[in-house]
């Protein structure tokens, strides 16, 4: 027998057991400024109480707002933008409003003229751009003809020309590159990010620099490029691990990398951290499936994508259009050591570590 449907509760219920107007209700779920804190407390619990959930599309009939925000991305970790996504969604339920999420091929060379058209059949209040998109010119140039409000996460070009969220990918990389050096590592291996990420040269400079501050010559033989990818970072660590003179660590710009570095290791032979030890960058849930579990930098991903949205949120709340210089946020990241990495030991060779 199929169950009734459940009763949506409505706004003049929230307002009746607050003790509220209708109009209060509104201002406290659209997060309006002139009401008090005790109002907004009783509102609050009023709306938990009865567990309401406002209608989006009544709300943006009643008036010029839509209460939607714009997620686009086209990036090759799944691990990075579930968090993004997590981040992103947990803020704009918190605000009331709902999150649009959009895959883009940036290689497409129509991709400025389908976001354009996408944007033109929807009432957007604000869009989150993630790598590489943020930094792709047909896209900007297609939300910047649309007047949308635009939030982007680690830009690293035209940082004036709108706000944007971030984390020192240089200090990072650095950070990381001294803790491998420390325990006496010399030949590291270095796995490139994708070309067309921001976040892919100031990795690799925070990993160059943080040598040629220790004096250790950087070998290029040693830095193939990955491309934030699980299976061309596969082919890289192979690559790595069966030369001569192979290294004692593996440093990859993500953890998808730093996964498949592992992952060959064991196929060759080799015992992590024993005879290589493997540090990534991310600290998405992959770092702590494997095993063993990945030293890593742990970036404040949902926390970038829950700040990008609540910039947009806060905007569209005010109506009011940002001023330069543009807002933006720096998080904190933090170098998380786990069982990937040991001092090195003697090198063996292939045939060695396989018996």
């Amino acid at each position: 027998m199929a169950q009734p449907e459940k009763r949506s509760i409505t706004i003049r219920e929230v307002a009746d057991l607050a003790k509220v107007s209708i109009k209060t209700v509104s201002r406290v779920i659209n997060r309006e400024a002139g009401v008090s804190h005790e109002t907004h407390a009783r509102v609050m619990d009023a709306i938990a109480r009865l567990d309401y959930r406002p209608n989006l599309n009544a709300r943006g009939l009643a008036g010029d707002r839509s209460f939607l925000i714009g997620l686009f991305y086209d990036n090759p970790s799944a691990h990075y933008m579930s968090d993004v996504q997590a981040g992103a969604v947990a803020r704009c339920r918190e605000g009331g409003f709902h999150l649009l999420v959009e895959p883009w091929d940036s290689t497409d060379s129509n991709v400025g003229d389908q976001v354009l058209n996408l944007i033109s059949q929807l009432r957007l209040e604000g869009v989150i751009l993630t790598p590489p998109l943020v930094d792709h010119a047909g896209v900007l140039e297609a939300l910047r003809a649309s007047r949308i409000p635009l939030v982007r996460i680690a830009p690293d070009t035209d940082r004036e020309t709108a706000p944007f969220v971030y984390m020192d990918d240089y200090a990072a990389s650095r950070q990381m590159t001294a803790y491998l050096i420390s325990l006496g590592h010399r030949r590291i291996g270095f796995l490139l990010g994708h070309p067309d990420h921001g976040a892919t040269e100031q990795r690799y400079r925070g990993f160059r620099d943080e040598l040629a501050e220790h004096r250790i010559p950087l070998d290029p033989e040693l830095v193939r490029p990955g491309h934030f990818s699980y299976r061309i970072g596969m082919a890289c660590a192979e690559q790595l691990l069966t030369l001569a003179d192979r290294p004692t660590a593996i440093f990859a710009s993500n953890d998808d990398m730093a996964a498949a570095s592992v992952a060959v290791a064991q196929r060759l032979g080799l015992s992590v951290p024993a005879d290589l030890s493997v540090a990534g960058f991310d600290d998405t849930p992959v770092a702590r499936i494997i095993w063993p579990q990945l030293t890593t930098i742990r970036q404040p991903i949902s926390r970038m994508a829950a700040a990008a949205a609540d910039l947009l949120i806060d905007r569209a709340v005010r109506r009011q259009p940002w001023t330069h210089p543009m807002p933006r946020r720096l998080l904190e990241f933090e170098v998380v050591v786990r069982e990937s990495t040991a001092p090195p030991s003697s090198v063996p060779s292939l045939g060695r570590a396989r018996r």
